[in-house]
């Protein structure tokens, strides 16, 4: 199982960036999705998470409105679209993944706990200058 990120850049405030989470070695669709993000000196922040099963996306208040998760399990790929990036969103992104059996699909809702996923990518720099 692994996780490439990518999409990560350095860009001016109020600019948008678009990560994307490449997925190998298993199938996406059985799985929930979380991206989390950390920045110099703080601690790993879950930010969205998407769920395998029929769930609305949740999102951590600090990007909510201003960020889009999204997934296409055919290509085993995930998204983090970023609107209206801020210096406060400088961090390290990192995109996870945490199986999800068949017969929970419907009741296993994505968190924003690390400790709900299995699989990590290694992270992709995101740098917003004022």
């Amino acid at each position: 199982l692994k996780l490439v990120e990518s999409g990560g850049d350095s860009v001016q405030s109020g600019g948008s960036l678009r990560l994307s989470c490449a997925g190998s070695g298993f199938r996406l669709d059985e799985h929930n999705i979380g991206w989390f993000r950390q920045a110099p000196g703080q601690e790993r922040e879950g930010i969205a998470c998407d769920s395998s099963g029929n769930f609305d996306p949740l999102y951590a208040d600090s990007v909510k409105g201003r960020f889009t998760i999204s997934r296409d399990n055919a290509k085993n790929m995930a998204y983090l679209q970023m609107n209206d990036l801020r210096p406060e969103d400088t961090a390290i992104y990192t995109c996870a993944v945490g199986f999800v059996p068949r017969e929970f699909l419907q009741v296993l809702r994505c968190v924003h706990g690390p400790m709900a996923y299995t699989t990590w990518g290694q992270g992709t720099r995101v740098t917003v200058s004022a």
